[in-house]
């Protein structure tokens, strides 16, 4: 399965994991089953949803390879290989590469952060040596910084760079990049209450942290939507716009691994410096699971 002009709900998957902290191998599958059976349309592994920060190499190695090997082919997995040192993410790149990843995201420097050429450079670099489609990843709330606008204008015509995941919330930045799009160059919505109006400027999707909860309604959503059935999409859209935001309540994933254990999903806890949600907060959540029909 190749990753090449993608459209629709690309699920940015939670790594479950044990009581004791260990990765849950064995609900991985369950989830990957139940994101395939809702038809989501692509599965990202180890992005920030994943708790990727809180893994070692290996483990990532490890849920990376199992997640190609049950996935096996039937949708696209891109794999999150991303690192402030670009040395690091070059070096991750190729190792999922050989693994067989469909594609990669990539995000910009955090912490050292880069003037505009050195952060140009730092996805060259891996776009350069890899041999399958990269996806800048623009997350200035994680990372501190955003990639410039002339900086995307400029990978836009690398060859190996497929796609921008714009997860700023800032329509006017997504405003700014949408001359980029075209047949080789796609945008993605990463935050999932403003999939609709991306899609509205050329974007192809969303890469879904909602999704997790209810993949078919989102795969719905962006299908409708791009199928020219706006109307039925917005409908939708509105409809879980609520849910969507309250799984923001607090810092992602400790909402959306909540939820999903509420639902019976069983992700398990999440990794410190992340820990179990306010009861204030989980509160709300529930009744609005509730309200969505979940619980």
């Amino acid at each position: 399965m190749k990753f090449q002009n993608v459209k629709g709900s690309i699920v940015a998957m939670v790594t479950p994991f044990h009581e004791d902290g260990s990765v849950n191998f064995e609900v991985l599958t369950e989830l990957i089953e139940r994101q395939i059976a809702g038809h989501t349309d692509a599965i990202l592994t180890l992005g920030t949803t994943g708790e990727s920060a809180t893994m070692t190499h290996e483990e990532d190695d490890a849920v990376a390879e199992h997640t190609i090997r049950v996935v096996n082919g039937r949708v696209p997995v891109i794999v999150g290989s991303g690192s402030n040192c670009t040395a690091t993410m070059k070096e991750k790149s190729l190792r999922y590469e050989r693994m067989g990843a469909d594609g990669l995201l990539l995000i910009s420097p955090y912490y050292n952060k880069a003037n505009a050429e050195g952060m140009y450079r730092h996805f060259a670099t891996v776009a350069d040596a890899v041999n399958i489609p990269c996806i800048l990843y623009n997350v200035p709330g994680r990372t501190g910084c955003s990639i410039p606008v002339s900086v995307v204008e400029r990978l836009a015509k690398h060859p190996n760079v497929a796609a921008i995941k714009e997860a700023s919330g800032d329509i006017g930045y997504a405003m700014k990049i949408a001359h980029c799009i075209g047949p080789d160059f796609a945008l993605y919505s990463g935050n999932d209450d403003i999939t609709i109006p991306l899609m509205s400027i050329g974007g192809s999707g969303v890469i879904s942290v909602y999704a997790n909860v209810m993949p078919e309604m989102c795969h719905q959503i962006v299908e409708d939507y791009l199928g020219g059935r706006q109307e039925q999409a917005l409908a939708n859209h509105l409809k879980y716009l609520k849910l969507m935001n309250h799984l923001f309540l607090e810092v992602n994933p400790i909402p959306v691994k909540t939820a999903m254990n509420m639902m019976g999903l069983h992700c398990g806890p999440m990794r410190l410096p992340l820990c179990e949600m306010s009861e204030a907060n989980a509160a709300i959540l529930q009744a609005t699971m509730k309200e969505a029909g979940l619980l």
